[in-house]
């Protein structure tokens, strides 16, 4: 025996478990059991792991992830910790003395509502920046805040269009203000300077162990190709697992480029097919059928209220033609890829469905585990399609609850019935639907705690209004979405639980977060990570 787990308690990725023991060897589980019964297979070599009444689970695996961009924001002009435009012009002036000679001010973060209606002005970059151009992601990275030098390196004006697949922010004469939305970020996010395959591998190692500190040992990369002025990450995953450095178990989604139809298809097979490594695949074709409903491009049914409460003319964007869609996935599932799309909006989901239910009726149950990410607006006659049709519910849960961009940005122009239908967890899990769960780092926090916290609180605090408390999952069925739910979704099967033959990727917590109030949940620490038995991060050896 290399390493046997005592004294804690076991979730092993469906069901709390007091009182056993586990033991590992060359990576592997190899035995689950009450401490009695397991006691003759320690040997003096033997490391005795005492969880001291923490919890001991399976490690988390981030289904919707983004490393690589989260380790770049890291290392370049973060404003994630910072909140209000004094706050930001403050962290720009910072970095521009650290970084003094940058061409570009490059970075993000911003949080939309601490500005008005969600779209800051070129006119506050301008004083900080020093005539350098600027291009600020927000967090949700739909969005770019960009400053007077950037829209002019642009020639963007008055007479420029917007793209089809996005909006230009513009005051009354029409000039662009300093926000641009979706596609029109690559207006000015083309002329960024290059992104290098050292830059890369860098962030990708920066990520890597910050998700490991929060227990993470897996995800899938939701995006690998040219996307958002980012060169795709492939050959730094590559390198990482090739030379040993890639401790995480990582399926990467190949970028459906929304300007391209399935000529592409041959192309995502070849890319495909020249990842083969334990450590690293790319069976997963991503596609973004939808924006955010923040910037009004997610796709509804109905149209956006205006601030008045009236109804607008803007239902949102489809990315992709409803009827491409249905072609593209039958097509994509025929090829032997599983798809992940983006839906936030009620339409954009229902045009997934269909999609997936028509490669369902062509080619048959294959398997593939496709999902859908985001699900923040669910018409109910969608609800029970999920089961029915074998699609996963892929669940951001940290989303869910009330903060200032739902206030604010949110519910006014959603209105009622449809504010109802937000992050309908609950009913998904009641339906039968499968779960997975990930973060969308760095949109938002990657801890699987938080996340784990207010799915099954629906708030943060406790003295917070819980959001549509009846969507609240219970806590073994949120740990189960990040862990055996993940896994299966990810195609690996031997992880995600605790049983004999599983793979000995496992968190120990500092605490128990089922014997404590559901209000705690989220003070659960991470003590330990550990990947085929190896540790990865310890709270002991990071001191």
């Amino acid at each position: 025996m290399d390493t046997m787990f005592v004294n804690g308690p076991v979730f092993d990725g469906v069901s709390y478990r007091p009182g056993l023991t586990v033991g590992v060897r060359s990576g592997r589980i190899v035995s689950v059991g009450a401490s009695d019964r397991t006691a003759g297979d320690r040997t003096a070599a033997t490391e005795v792991v005492d969880l001291d009444g923490g919890l001991l689970l399976p490690g988390f695996i981030d289904a919707h992830v983004h490393p690589v961009q989260g380790g770049l924001e890291r290392g370049r002009c973060d404003l994630a910790p910072a909140h209000g435009l004094p706050a930001y012009q403050q962290t720009i002036q910072q970095y521009l003395v650290q970084h003094p000679d940058v061409p570009w001010i490059v970075g993000g973060g911003w949080h939309q509502p601490d500005f008005p209606g969600g779209a800051p002005r070129a006119t506050d970059l301008d004083p900080v920046t020093g005539g350098r151009p600027a291009f600020l992601v927000n967090a949700d990275h739909h969005g770019a805040w960009v400053n007077s030098a950037a829209l002019a390196r642009a020639g963007i004006n008055a007479r420029t269009p917007d793209p089809p697949d996005g909006r230009i922010e513009r005051g009354p004469d029409g000039a662009p203000t300093g926000t641009l939305h979706e596609g029109a970020m690559d207006l000015v996010g083309r002329l960024l300077p290059p992104t290098t395959h050292a830059e890369m591998v860098a962030a990708l190692l920066d990520a890597q162990a910050y998700l490991h500190s929060l227990g993470i040992t897996g995800w899938q990369d939701a995006i690998l190709g040219d996307y958002a002025n980012l060169p795709d990450a492939t050959a730094a995953y590559v390198e990482l697992a090739r030379d040993g450095r890639l401790t995480a178990r990582v399926n990467g989604a190949l970028w459906w480029q929304r300007d391209r139809g399935a000529e592409q298809i041959p192309e995502l097979v070849v890319r495909r097919d020249a990842v083969n490594h334990p450590r690293f695949r790319a069976g997963t074709v991503k596609i973004m059928q939808d924006g955010v409903a923040e910037n009004f491009t997610a796709g509804m049914l109905e149209p956006y209220f205006d601030a008045c409460g009236c109804r607008t003319t803007n239902a949102g964007l489809s990315f992709v033609d409803p009827a491409d869609l249905r072609r593209n996935i039958t097509q994509l599932d025929a090829a032997g890829f599983q798809v992940h799309v983006h839906a936030i909006g009620d339409r954009a989901v229902r045009e997934a469905l269909d999609a997936f239910e028509t490669a369902l009726n062509e080619n048959g149950d294959s398997d593939l585990r496709h999902h859908i990410a985001h699900l923040q607006v669910i018409h109910p006659d969608d609800i029970k399609r999920f089961a029915k049709l074998g699609v996963t519910a892929n669940l951001q849960a940290l989303w869910a609850m009330y903060d200032e961009q739902m206030v604010d940005l949110t519910v006014p122009f959603l209105g009622p019935e449809r504010t109802r239908w937000q992050y309908p967890f609950g009913e998904l899990a009641r339906s039968g639907a499968r779960l997975a769960a990930g973060s969308d780092w760095p949109v938002s926090s990657p801890d699987p705690l938080a996340a784990v916290h207010v799915a099954v609180n629906r708030r943060d605090s406790a003295d917070a209004e819980a959001f549509l408390p009846e969507q609240a999952l219970d806590l073994a069925t949120a740990l189960a979405a990040y862990t055996s739910g993940s896994a299966r979704l990810n195609h690996a099967d031997d992880t995600g639980r605790i049983e004999v033959g599983a793979l000995a990727d496992l968190v120990v917590l500092d605490r128990d977060p089922f014997a404590g109030p559901p209000d705690e949940i989220g003070s659960a620490r991470v003590r330990a990570t550990y990947v085929g038995g190896e540790p990865v991060f310890s709270t002991e050896s990071s001191r």
